[in-house]
């Protein structure tokens, strides 16, 4: 599944972008709007993105976590070989810190994505402040062809900005179509 990113100036081209993605058998789970006027998204009826698409939540916690593991792991082994609580503790209790001391990290790391912009949107910023609109389409190997075909048709308003390989990969990047 690839993601394909258009950015179309106007929510009535947006409106209408929807409708024939609607046509062409995409359903409002494959495609999300993202932009400055959500409530003009809620009126109209569009699928607006989501907090998974629009913030760094995943990234940051699968990068907490990766650190909290490791930190984890390192203060365990210190623990086992120095043994400040003592020679009789189980070995499955360092086990545990180690697990709490990732889940911390994930915390913490999601918390920190709270506060960012996802990084593959990053470079559509100014674009969407703007008043653009950014119109995410995840589509299938069988209908990726059939959605480049009918946005070139019917949407020449609507540019193609960029292609992921998949949106929920956090750490893969945007792919920039070239002009």
């Amino acid at each position: 599944m690839k993601c394909l990113y258009y950015l179309t100036p106007t929510l009535d081209s947006s409106h209408h972008i929807s409708d024939d993605l609607h046509e062409a058998g995409i359903d409002d789970w494959f495609f999300h709007i993202l932009c400055k006027d959500e409530a003009g998204l809620k009126k109209e009826k569009l699928h607006s993105s989501n907090y998974i698409e629009t913030l760094d939540i995943i990234r940051d916690g699968v990068i907490g976590a990766n650190l909290g593991f490791i930190i984890g792991a390192m203060v365990a082994a210190a623990f086992m070989y120095f043994e400040p609580f003592g020679p009789d503790r189980p070995t499955y209790i360092y086990f545990i810190f180690a697990a709490f001391v990732t889940l911390f990290g994930a915390w913490v790391g999601g918390l920190t994505g709270i506060d960012n912009e996802n990084a593959k949107l990053r470079r559509f910023h100014d674009d969407i402040e703007a008043g653009k609109y950014l119109i995410l389409i995840y589509a299938r190997k069988m209908h990726e062809e059939t959605i480049r075909t009918m946005m070139g048709n019917k949407h020449a308003e609507a540019a193609l900005v960029g292609v992921d390989r998949h949106f929920i990969n956090p750490f893969s990047r945007v792919r920039r179509r070239r002009k």
